[in-house]
């Protein structure tokens, strides 16, 4: 069916805001572009322009951060990808190539931060650069790219939770949501006759909230103490936030063989691997000032 037949609509009826037509995709000169690669494309270019800026505002080069962005952007897309594969393997394993297809989505965040991890240690090791400096640089565009990239969640029509009818409630038509992402609790609030689901949209949740994280971690730049340190703010914030909202969200990929989110262990391990490292460079750095 032509996707102009099909609802396309999106609404938060508690906010008085009803779109009847977010589509997931445009056509140009025949050529069919998703919503979802636009908005990361857009997240990509605006996180290295922020982090230029942070370069620049540091005492750095920005063409170090561009000539990055060229194998970090890359590699990362990729591990995303590989990572959200991994933990869905059961959606692929009938039809491998749909493993190339992500013009509908299925791109985990922490399959980037680990490979972009590891891309920025190999690169800053080539170059002889700090990987500390570095990655507290390069963290703001991670978390704007964040911030942006979960609207392409919004026009797929993923990444929410379970019913919700709070002030932010979303409804989408049902028809436009994977068949795996629909509850029992969904659909017993289902008005009769009606084909919409209202939704706890956790993909604004985590936007706001990495909103915020961003702010505070543009506040603190100047207060900054080590080397590291606006890393760790990064990790912490985002691994606090995740694990809450995660609680939330219908589409969880688990840990093979057990209930538990592997998203939402991470999030914790991140959250407590920070707190602790940064416990023990404050105490360490307490230490030598009293030495000295």
């Amino acid at each position: 069916m032509p996707e102009l037949m099909e609802d396309m609509s999106i609404a938060f009826p508690h906010l008085g805001i009803y779109l009847n037509y977010v589509p997931k995709s445009f056509s140009v000169f025949g050529f069919s572009i998703a919503m979802y690669g636009v908005i990361i494309g857009l997240g990509v270019l605006l996180a290295v322009t922020l982090v230029s800026k942070i370069a620049s505002r540091t005492g750095q080069n920005p063409d170090d951060y561009w000539d990055l962005a060229t194998y970090l952007v890359l590699i990362s897309v990729a591990g995303a990808r590989l990572y959200y594969v991994i933990f869905s393997w059961d959606m692929y394993k009938n039809d491998p190539i749909q493993i190339l297809n992500i013009r509908n989505g299925g791109l985990a965040i922490y399959g980037g931060v680990l490979t972009g991890i590891v891309t920025l240690f190999v690169y800053t090791r080539i170059k002889k650069k700090s990987f500390l400096v570095m990655a507290d640089t390069v963290v703001y565009g991670v978390i704007l790219g964040q911030i942006i990239g979960r609207w392409g969640n919004f026009t797929n029509r993923e990444a929410f939770g379970d019913y919700s009818d709070n002030l932010l409630a979303m409804r989408i038509p049902l028809n436009m949501v994977r068949s795996g992402e629909i509850t029992t609790l969904m659909k017993s609030h289902m008005a009769e006759g009606s084909n919409y689901i209202q939704v706890h949209p956790t993909f604004l949740y985590e936007s706001m909230w990495n909103l915020t994280i961003l702010c505070l971690m543009l506040l603190y730049l100047k207060h900054k103490k080590f080397n590291g340190e606006i890393m760790l703010l990064y990790f912490g914030g985002y691994g606090l936030g995740r694990a809450m909202i995660e609680t939330l969200r219908t589409d969880q990929l688990k840990i093979p063989g057990t209930v538990l989110p592997v998203s939402q262990m991470l999030a914790i391990g991140m959250l407590l691997i920070s707190v602790i490292a940064d416990i023990y460079v404050r105490r360490r750095i307490a230490v030598k000032n009293i030495t000295e």
